[in-house]
């Protein structure tokens, strides 16, 4: 078993997704994972380029991919249950442990409540206690799709990938919403991300879906200390349920380019120790992130709207308002785009909820939602926008009925039953890692 080591990093590379802002980071001091990894096998097979025919990665091997491997050609990767995945460490700024199921590929995850299919860093596959983890020791995984995008193109290249040879591979759009890449089941993604522009917040996130459609199922997942967002969808219609999002670096959920599907069950838990994005020196990690796009405006089609509609979410800050100051929003809803809440709590931000105008319209809707902010949060009026709205100023940041959910505070405990588990009991059980961190 690995011990548990603090690393104090020193690391400047600059997050910001979609932000459009030239962005810095600031690093702080962070404990790196000390998972349980003593059972990985030990025979290591390493995967480069084009995968074309179906395959099977099995869970007897440790599977390392060499730089960008891409599923394409009608073929179908099949990840069994248990399997570890790590990257081939390259040089600095070269794109490595990228895993891109394309348009015409998919990916069958199926990992199991007690054998989780892990994307991890290779410093944890090392067989030494003494190396240690940090976020972009793992690229990351790209699911892309031919589902609508309100670009009104479908040679849309996904973010991060736009400096790799034949960028056609790296396409995503068009007007098949029922577009099925697969199935991703019981996956964890530990320490990915990868900077490509740091003035323009173009980075590859923990888990990136491009134009994916609803054919697609996405079903526990959970993504840990990313160096950029934990997920992020670009247009599409995918739906995913039981999604963890443990201290991202940016933003815990991001939603652009007219998504529309729906997001039932899904938790963001913040740790303070972790890496933190600025844009202009200021903090800019979100819990949700949504943007129509980044202009602000509507797109094509016109009709096509940013509007996720997310049920049973818990969004979980830190228990003090100084801890909190490191994060931005716990919710921000910008540049035109809507959201559906129901069922939905927040707390440990500064600033709960955050409305940036034209955002707000009668298309955007709420119910059941419980929100503290250190700071008063501002529900916007004038809108018929659903029952049963809660607002809290309490300090410490209140709990929810949960026993206690902040992560830095101890071991977390998810008793209760709001918002994430309103009525679900602890979904997060044995198939995620939050100890040891």
């Amino acid at each position: 078993m690995k011990k548990v080591f603090l690393l104090a990093i020193a690391i400047m590379f600059f997050n910001s997704c979609q932000n459009d802002d030239a962005v810095s980071d600031s690093s702080f001091a962070m404990k790196s994972s000390s998972a349980d990894y003593s059972g990985y096998p030990g025979t290591v097979q390493t995967v480069s380029g084009d995968i074309t025919t179906n395959t099977t990665w099995t869970s007897n091997k440790v599977w390392e991919i060499d730089g960008v491997v891409r599923v394409k050609s009608g073929a179908t990767l099949t990840i069994e249950a248990g399997t570890f995945i790590k990257a081939k460490p390259l040089a600095a700024g070269v794109a490595t442990g990228v895993l891109v199921i394309t348009k015409a590929g998919k990916i069958d995850a199926q990992g199991t409540t007690n054998a989780p299919v892990v994307f991890t860093s290779y410093n944890l596959l090392d067989g030494n206690a003494n190396t240690v983890a940090a976020p972009g020791d793992f690229g990351g995984v790209v699911l892309l799709g031919d589902a609508q995008v309100n670009t009104g193109s479908t040679t849309n290249i996904i973010e991060g990938l736009g400096d790799q040879p034949n960028v056609s591979d790296f396409y995503y759009g068009g007007s098949n919403n029922a577009h099925d890449g697969g199935d991703i089941n019981y996956v964890r993604i530990e320490f990915a991300g990868r900077i490509l522009n740091a003035d323009t917040g173009v980075e590859i996130n923990g888990l990136t879906f491009g134009g994916v459609g609803s054919g697609t199922v996405v079903d526990h997942v959970q993504v840990s200390y990313g160096r950029d967002d934990s997920f992020e969808f670009f247009g599409g219609t995918v739906n995913a349920s039981h999604l963890v999002s443990f201290a991202a670096d940016d933003d815990n959920f991001d939603f652009d380019w007219g998504y529309t599907g729906s997001i039932t069950k899904a938790i963001a838990i913040a740790d303070k120790n972790s890496t933190h994005s600025l844009s202009g020196g200021s903090p800019d990690s979100n819990g949700i992130e949504l943007d129509n796009n980044a202009t602000g405006t509507t797109g094509t089609p016109a009709t096509l709207i940013t509007r996720p509609v997310i049920s049973q979410l818990s969004i979980i800050g830190n228990s003090s308002s100084t801890d909190a100051a490191l994060y931005e929003n716990a919710i921000h809803v910008r540049r035109l785009g809507q959201i559906s809440l129901n069922n939905v709590t927040v707390t440990g931000y500064v600033t709960g909820i955050r409305w940036d105008s034209p955002s707000l319209s009668s298309n955007s809707t709420w119910s059941a939602l419980s929100i503290h902010g250190f700071t008063n949060p501002v529900l916007p009026t004038g809108t018929a926008l659903g029952l049963g709205n809660v607002t809290s100023t309490v300090n410490p940041a209140t709990a929810w009925s949960l026993t206690q959910p902040f992560f830095n505070n101890g071991a977390l405990d998810f008793t209760g039953a709001t918002g994430a588990f309103k009525t679900e009991a602890n979904w997060t059980n044995t198939w995620t890692k939050f100890t040891n961190f």
